[in-house]
């Protein structure tokens, strides 16, 4: 959900673009309709239904969604109207009941008034008091049809498939699938006296066949590839060796219980994963194009988060530049791409999942997307690209060049007792190929909050001398790599010229360019010229303009609009 703070900022981009192109799985916005308050009350509890079943977010209200410039999209809403009521008849209008919170927001447009309806949806799904409903995908809402309700079941713990009984015996477990269970278990460290049962027992421990009975979990950790064919008519993986876009060279597939996939999709892997060899001192250490640690916590998270009622295999494409891992089944939860990183853990097979816990197979803490990360990262690497495409999770792993001057200063910065976490690295990599980050910027980047971001960027600069503060203090403020660390390890470009151009040089630049488009009868220059040649933000352009007309009267207001712009009148401001 969106705060007012963060609310009221983006308000300030409406001279931009339209409120539409500002929304997304978590924001709305909607116009207050005054021809009819029950017609409006209506679409809220609708907005409410809708909020909830896509996990949660805000709705802003008295805001246009379709028009450009703040003055002619804010309309506001009307002062008479009582949040309190509208709580009231979302509540009377919903099942299970919802009670969404109001914020207003003041602002100088339109009533003068917004109002934020902030929706959780912790018991999903919702209907109306009519059974009907529909769920925030993206930036719209979509009918919650059969389909869409199984899956919510899912994500919300009501529903595990691989809990249910499967029609088989324990003949139909695979002695040698078991064998590779606790073989891949033993390797992870799994506690010996679990691993020492016998196959009976130990299925029987792992929790996979209440009252004598094996479940689905059972069959897909340890069953025979036809006890696996009649109970999970989904299961199984595909992987295609690809020349292009449309051709591959090369296919295999397979039925086999997870352990034995994951054993056979990581040796096809690895037979096409480039080893680079990097000397120190003595010793001679190699390094994938794809690190072995994260291909096999990708190929995992897919075996065993699939949705296995949808029909469709498990399929691994290897290009020559690049990995696609992709399992059938979107997300859970709340679960984004753009959450994924720190959101604890919501598996769409609970029963499999704590098995495999057990087995110390995968990481209750959902550490296993974050040792994805920086198993590429260590490497100076971008991290993996994490995507829902429709009814599926693709995850990406792109060939890049092994970093040999990044990795040995991550090694030498873990000596000195600095480990380097998944936020630090994912700063450092991204400065190595951009100028600077703010604190919004690293906020989407590590997928925290602001708060935290500025905490390690703050920490990245003062504890570890990584990066330099520019800009004003506050939210004015950027960071840069150090210009050392940057040659150091390799970065694009000059450091030293791709930084921001100081304050009061930055207003003699602007000042000196008006004037010389004026002289030469040349158009002046908009708010996204002057970003380009300073590298300052909007607001901070703003400020830098009116500090320039408040000393300058030959500097005119620049209207408003995309058309906007900043001139020199050499008569004094038009006068």
């Amino acid at each position: 959900m969106r705060s007012v703070q963060e609310v009221r900022q983006l308000l300030d981009r409406l001279d931009e673009v339209d409120a539409d192109a500002l929304e997304g799985q978590d924001l709305d916005f909607k116009r207050w309709e005054t021809r009819s308050l029950p017609d409006m009350i209506r679409k809220l509890i609708d907005a409410a239904v809708c909020m909830a079943n896509g996990g949660g977010g805000t709705v802003v209200l008295g805001v246009a969604d379709r028009v450009v410039g703040r003055s002619a999209a804010i309309l506001g809403v009307p002062p008479e109207i009582d949040s309190n009521q509208l709580v009231r008849e979302i509540y009377a209008n919903t099942d299970p009941r919802l009670t969404p919170e109001f914020e207003e927001l003041g602002v100088s447009e339109g009533t003068g008034r917004l109002l934020l309806m902030q929706v959780r949806g912790p018991m999903r799904p919702y209907t109306d008091s009519k059974g009907y409903g529909t769920i925030r995908i993206d930036r719209s809402c979509e009918p919650l049809t059969g389909s869409a309700r199984r899956d919510l079941l899912v994500a919300s713990g009501q529903s595990d498939f691989s809990a249910q009984p499967a029609e088989a015996g324990w003949s139909d477990l695979s002695a040698s699938a078991l064998e590779v269970l606790r073989r891949s278990a033993r390797a992870e460290r799994s506690p010996e006296d679990l691993l020492a049962l016998s196959d009976r027992e130990l299925i029987h421990t792992l929790g996979l066949a209440p009252d004598g009975r094996l479940t689905i979990a059972a069959l897909l950790l340890a069953g025979t590839p036809e006890a696996i064919a009649r109970n999970v008519t989904g299961y199984g993986w595909t992987h295609l060796r690809m020349r292009s876009a449309t051709d591959y060279s090369d296919r295999a597939d397979g039925r086999e219980a997870l352990p034995v996939a994951l054993a056979r999709l990581t040796d096809r892997v690895m037979a096409d994963n480039p080893i680079a060899t990097v000397q120190q001192g003595m010793y001679h250490f190699e390094y994938r194009a794809y690190p072995e640690l994260a291909l096999r916590e990708a190929l995992l998270n897919a075996l065993c988060h699939a949705d296995y009622q949808r029909g469709a295999p498990v399929m691994v494409k290897q290009y020559p530049k690049r990995l696609e891992i992709s399992n059938p089944g979107g997300l859970v939860g709340d679960i984004t791409p753009q959450n994924i990183l720190h959101h604890p853990p919501a598996p769409r097979n609970p029963l499999l999942v704590n098995a495999l816990v057990r087995l110390r197979l995968v990481n209750r803490s959902n550490l296993g997307v974050s040792r994805m990360f920086k198993a590429f990262l260590l490497e100076g690497k971008p991290p993996p690209l994490i995507e829902e495409r429709g009814e599926s999770v693709t995850v990406t792993f792109l060939r890049h060049e092994f970093s040999e001057a990044f990795r040995f200063f991550a090694a030498e910065e873990s000596a000195a007792g600095r480990d380097l976490d998944v936020d630090h690295l994912l700063v450092l990599v991204h400065l190595l190929s951009h100028p600077e980050i703010d604190t919004a910027a690293a906020a989407r980047l590590c997928q925290r909050g602001e708060a935290l971001a500025r905490e390690t960027l703050n920490e990245m600069e003062a504890g570890r001398g990584y990066v330099e503060r520019g800009g004003a203090l506050g939210r004015g403020s950027y960071w840069t790599l150090r210009a050392d660390l940057h040659r150091r390890l390799g970065g694009s470009g000059d450091p030293d010229h791709q930084r921001r151009i100081g304050w009061e040089a930055a207003k003699a630049r602007v000042l000196s360019l008006l004037q010389e488009r004026a002289v030469r009868g040349e158009p002046g220059l908009t708010n996204a010229d002057l970003r380009r040649i300073t590298r300052l933000d909007r607001s901070q352009i703003v400020r830098l303009m009116t500090e320039l007309r408040a000393d300058h009267a030959e500097l005119p207001p620049p209207g408003r609009g995309r058309s906007a712009r900043h001139h020199w009148d050499a008569r004094g401001g038009g006068k």
